[in-house]
């Protein structure tokens, strides 16, 4: 029996607070983070690779859900891969899906120097950058409660934001221009499906949302009723807001991305604004972006830290990382370890960091899909439901089109980022032939034997209504 003088995590987390959560990781203007490098990638057909990369990811969002169902815990694919294949392969999961969930705080630390240096040429990015990032790491120390009431008032500008753009971009591509062809963003275009494919794979880190979400479930209320329903909802509705704006501006304005600076790229949510010839719609949206990074940064480190947190309870990684704050119940150890390591958004490139995160995001996308199918068809313990068409179609054929797709996007990522994903991969095998005293012990495993009571009876009814949480 565990001690009850430990501090634990809390569960505060209702469905409407996990699903602002997921949204407000992924931002509705998160569109702009990558708008520039897609745009380029594609030759202006943004919103084509948003439909390719959200078909994706409903399949996946819907193997997530399948799986928390099962193992409600903090850990994310790390956990489901764990449980399903072992612990080596659910380490290694875990390792590869570190990358995108340590360089997404970072992304957004280095996205809010980048447009409020375009407001204040005369501050460094990196003076910006740096104070993101001990602001969010106050927040998270403080506690899950009061990051989920700051994520309210994110959605809420990023909304006003949004509603904003999208009038003004087609106020600019309707105003007396009677030849505007509405399809042309989401066709293919010159370079193809598989430039469309490459740019979809980058906006996979677009959709950590819903992954997010998953790693929350020792903080959720109702976690096996509560975080599928989250997962799809925040999946969904993110998805059709980053149609809707790049479709918006796509229309209003289509400049020749290959002739573009970096700097424009970087910042083409400027870039498109300006061509409004609107200095206060400019001011705006800087404004907000840099709210919504903050939100966005914030959720991202409390994912991360959750991660790193079960990691080091498990004992694959030091254990003060399984440390929590006494008084706010936080994994504090783990929170100020990924602050550390977003320092290095002071020197890396912005295409650079969003490659990483939609490597290992794509990953962990394939891993949980194929654990879908283990799981609820080759239970290790033999114990297998009744098979039925509708058991067929849920936990086999979905995760296998969701597995293909995820594959598909992630074979199309730029060479380089397959370089460092490797090195990654092959650091995280070290780890375990440490941990392991050179492979002949086995790799710990997340330990089930003291859950909740409430889990504990859920489980001895079975799995005959897996989709419960989806139907009612």
């Amino acid at each position: 029996m565990s001690d009850s003088n430990q501090p634990q995590l809390k569960r505060a987390l209702g469905l409407t607070g996990l699903t602002l959560f997921g949204v407000t990781y992924m931002t509705v203007i998160t569109v702009f983070t990558t708008y520039g490098i897609v745009n380029q990638v594609t030759d202006g057909h943004l919103p084509a690779a948003y439909i390719i990369a959200v078909v994706a990811m409903l399949f996946t969002a819907g193997s997530y859900g399948a799986m928390v169902r099962r193992y409600p815990v903090a850990g994310s694919a790390y956990t489901y891969t764990q449980q399903s294949f072992g612990g080596a392969a659910g380490f290694l999961t875990g390792w590869v899906m570190l990358l995108d969930y340590m360089f997404i705080p970072m992304i957004n630390f280095m996205l809010i120097g980048i447009y409020l240096n375009t407001q204040f040429p005369a501050i460094p990015v990196w003076v910006f950058t740096l104070a993101a990032l001990l602001l969010v790491l106050l927040f998270n120390i403080l506690g899950i409660t009061l990051v989920n009431k700051v994520n309210i008032a994110i959605i809420a500008l990023s909304v006003i934001l949004v509603v904003v753009f999208v009038v003004l971009s087609f106020k600019e591509a309707f105003g007396g221009n009677t030849s505007v062809n509405l399809i042309e963003p989401f066709t293919f275009g010159e370079g193809g499906i598989g430039a469309i494919a490459s740019g979809a794979a980058v906006l996979a880190l677009s959709f950590l949302g819903f992954d997010a979400v998953s790693t929350l479930s020792e903080e959720a209320k109702n976690p096996r009723r509560d975080i599928p329903r989250a997962i799809i909802l925040a999946t969904m509705i993110g998805g059709l807001c980053f149609i809707l704006v790049s479709w918006a501006g796509g229309l209003a304005y289509q400049p020749d991305w290959g002739s573009l600076s970096d700097g424009q790229i970087e910042a083409a949510g400027t870039t498109v604004i300006d061509s409004f010839n609107m200095p206060w719609m400019t001011s705006f949206f800087v404004a907000v972006y840099v709210v919504g990074g903050l939100g966005s940064g914030m959720t991202g480190q409390v994912s991360v830290s959750r991660i790193l947190y079960a990691m080091g309870r498990d004992g694959m990684l030091p254990k003060p990382l399984s440390r929590l704050h006494k008084r706010f119940g936080t994994p504090i150890v783990a929170a100020i370890t990924v602050s550390v390591f977003a320092l290095s958004a002071l020197f890396l490139s912005l295409d650079i960091v969003a490659f990483m995160i939609s490597f290992g995001a794509l990953a962990a996308f394939a891993m949980v899909n194929l654990s879908v199918i283990r799981t609820y068809m080759f239970p290790k313990n033999g114990q297998r439901e009744k098979v039925t068409f509708w058991r067929v179609i849920r936990f086999v054929v979905f995760p296998l089109i969701g597995f293909a797709l995820t594959i598909w996007l992630w074979t199309s990522l730029h060479a380089a980022t397959w370089i460092v994903g490797g090195i990654w991969l092959l650091i995280g095998v070290g780890i375990i032939a440490i941990v392991t005293g050179g492979f002949k012990r086995p790799v710990p495993k997340l330990d089930f034997s003291e859950q909740d009571p409430t889990t504990q009876q859920i489980d001895q009814l079975g799995e005959d209504y897996p989709l419960e949480g989806m139907r009612s």
